[in-house]
């Protein structure tokens, strides 16, 4: 976008590296991902393990109270290791070049419906 950001969260799988949740937000409060990680909890079901990175949105205690709720255990990354969770930092590279770049979407209805394709 050209003016101002948005904030994508992904829940993904990572035997398949299949995406089972997105979410789009212009704030980085937790309430997104959230929605997100319960998406996916209802859909997919509960996985033994969440990965993380150490976000602030997912070390806050109402994002891991959802998945201690659900009997999920919390694996988070070390701090500035982005091969701990390569799968979904490629992802974001892939959804950059291929998709965002390439459009310049004026609006986060443009952003969303062009992520959603």
């Amino acid at each position: 976008m050209r003016r101002g950001f948005l904030y994508l969260v992904a829940i993904m799988d990572w035997a398949t590296r299949n995406v089972l949740a997105w979410r789009l937000s212009n704030t980085m409060d937790v309430e997104f991902c959230i929605q997100a990680l319960e998406d996916a909890l209802l859909q997919f079901g509960a996985p033994e393990i969440f990965n993380t990175d150490q976000g602030s949105q997912f070390t806050s205690p109402r994002f891991t109270d959802v998945l201690k709720d659900a009997g999920v255990r919390i694996s988070m990354d070390g701090r500035g290791r982005w091969m701990d969770n390569v799968f979904i930092e490629r992802l974001w590279r892939s959804m950059k070049y291929e998709c965002v770049y390439l459009h310049a979407f004026e609006t986060g209805s443009e952003l969303r419906a062009g992520l959603a394709k």
